[in-house]
């Protein structure tokens, strides 16, 4: 019982969280009660799932499309499109209809949350999922499907994850238990899809070279400031979760919503490999005190703290009210077709070197990928959702329809070359986004399977430049950090923590950044309610429970 209160206590914290950033900046079947979910184990799990396979054995199979439900996150620069072409394909191909809900992704991971605590109305499959934070301890509770022991169930999945020699690297994946709660995205290589956009027409009128240093980039964007005195020179995609992404690795943190850890407040020390407490060390302050005189200078965007609505910023960048954004390479070409500026010239440009060097967000070759809540063992035909899903988003025919389209309709083969239709071709937005936008081609969620060699074929001879240096820096790109390895009791406990911090987190955060509280004079209360809330403690967890 108590188990069961503190789960759904954390949920419904996370929600009240979640509701507080929005204002600050349903699947359709029905599962199993809070109660069962809270108190289901993984031995039940399985038991359930063997008695649903043995029903769908006995089942007759027909010719009617098997009903998947299935949550799956949706941004507002690229929202779903139920007639997209991946998705029509890849349900014809499977013999599937999928009963899609797009979630807004400020809100996607609070709606999880919910569903996966109380188990109702949870989808059948949940998309842009790990088991890192509060999953981990839902997973250790019972709340989720240990996949790895219905491996023979994904077999499409073990070829790849064979092929790209990831088998180490999803062994890490693994909970204390062992097991494996969640089919990941899988990369053959990383590679630099997105960074510090900015107007390289300008840098050429002021005799600017690109910019290496962040310090190169205040100077930059006050020049652009003192010739357009109403600009705001930086703008953000999407709120600050993304500029935080981007930038905090240059100051030796990773915290915020997309921390590369999933922790929200605690940051890696690659040279210790261990964890620190990263929203209340010296960096972050660095990191704070250098955004707050960007913000005081009318260099940033003063709407940064809020979520920016579809292309609000593609429009500061294309009317010039901003000259520079930290956004994705197959953005540019959007952001140059809708400008009207004569010369406009937008180029992204390497990782900025901080007080910790040059470095953007990390990549791992597995990320967020599939799940299913253990309310979908309660089907009859649970092993036929596992193989069609497996089959849907890791079969070679299908994970090649994520990534290319159809051929004969989105591209042609010449020989071994891959050539895209003319329309595709001429589109202001470029091949990347073109394809995104039209077809539903390449989008993190519904991807599963990335190879660097098809990704580059869908852009220019600029991007394969910039991505070559790139790789010549020394660690540019680092490796997500470790998970720590909890039973569920200690994922509980963490759990209870995580939240109230990273509430107290973006409070502040937003506080710093635009001036309502002082770096200089308020840090050591922010620092002292941090700690309040545990966050040393927190920080002891993760450490105590990295894989040795």
């Amino acid at each position: 019982m108590k188990k069961k209160s503190q789960r759904l206590m954390a949920g419904f914290i996370a929600l009240a969280s979640a509701v507080t950033m929005l204002t600050a900046c349903g699947g359709s079947k029905t599962g199993t009660d809070s109660g069962s979910a809270g108190k289901a184990s993984t031995a039940s799990t399985t038991s359930t799932a063997s008695k649903a396979s043995s029903a769908a054995s006995q089942t007759k199979a027909d010719d009617k499309p098997i009903e998947i439900s299935m949550y799956m996150p949706d941004n507002a620069t690229l929202p779903y499109k139920k007639d997209w072409l991946t998705f029509e394909t890849v349900q014809k191909n499977t013999n599937v209809k999928l009963n899609v809900e797009a979630i807004p992704i400020a809100d996607y991971q609070t709606k999880v949350s919910l569903a996966l605590n109380t188990a109702d109305n949870a989808p059948d499959v949940i998309l842009y999922q790990s088991s890192v934070g509060e999953n981990a301890s839902l997973a250790l509770n019972g709340a989720i499907v240990p996949i790895s022991d219905y491996s023979e169930w994904t077999p499409n999945y073990n070829a790849w994850v064979e092929k790209l020699g990831l088998k180490e690297d999803v062994e890490r994946l693994k909970l204390k238990d062992g097991k494996l709660y969640y089919m990941p995205a899988l990369y053959d290589k990383p590679f630099y899809d997105g960074g510090l956009l900015l107007r390289e027409d300008f840098l050429e009128k002021k005799g600017f070279s690109a910019p290496k240093t962040f310090d190169d980039l205040y100077k930059i964007l006050k020049a652009y400031k003192e010739e357009n005195p109403k600009s705001y020179p930086l703008t953000i995609l999407a709120g600050p979760r993304v500029l935080y992404r981007f930038t905090m690795p240059s100051f030796g943190i990773s915290v915020g919503k997309n921390s590369s850890s999933g922790s929200y407040t605690l940051s890696y020390d690659y040279d210790k490999k261990e964890y620190f407490t990263g929203a209340i060390d010296d960096k972050c302050k660095e990191y704070f005190a250098f955004f707050a005189k960007l913000y005081k200078e009318g260099l940033l965007d003063p709407e940064m703290a809020d979520p920016i609505d579809g292309d609000k910023w593609a429009k500061c960048l294309a009317d010039g009210t901003s000259i520079a954004s930290w956004a994705y390479y197959d953005q540019i070409g959007g952001v140059a077709a809708a400008s009207n500026i004569k010369g406009f010239k937008l180029q992204m440009y390497a990782p900025l070197e901080g007080p910790s060097g040059a470095h953007t967000q990390p990549r791992s070759r597995t990320v967020g990928g599939i799940m299913f809540p253990t309310s979908t063992t309660k089907r009859a035909d649970f092993e036929q959702v596992v193989r069609k899903i497996d089959e849907m988003f890791y079969s070679e025919e299908n994970a090649k329809v994520w990534c290319l389209g159809v051929e004969g309709v989105t591209y042609k083969m010449e020989g071994d070359k891959i050539v895209y239709n003319e329309e595709i071709q001429k589109a202001p937005n470029g091949i990347f986004k073109q394809m995104q936008v039209d077809y539903g081609c390449g989008a993190n969620g519904t991807q599963q399977v990335w190879l660097l060699d098809l990704e580059l074929t869908k852009y220019d001879d600029n991007f394969k430049k910039i991505n070559e240096e790139v790789a010549a820096m020394p660690d540019a790109i680092q490796s997500v950090p470790p998970a720590p390895a909890f039973d569920d009791m200690t994922a509980e406990d963490a759990a209870s923590l995580s939240t109230p911090l990273a509430d107290k987190f973006e409070v502040w955060a937003d506080a710093f950044i635009t001036g309502k509280k002082s770096v200089d004079s308020d840090w050591d209360a922010y620092v002292k309610e941090m700690k309040d809330l545990g966050i040393e403690e927190y920080c002891k967890m993760y450490n105590d429970n990295l894989k040795k």
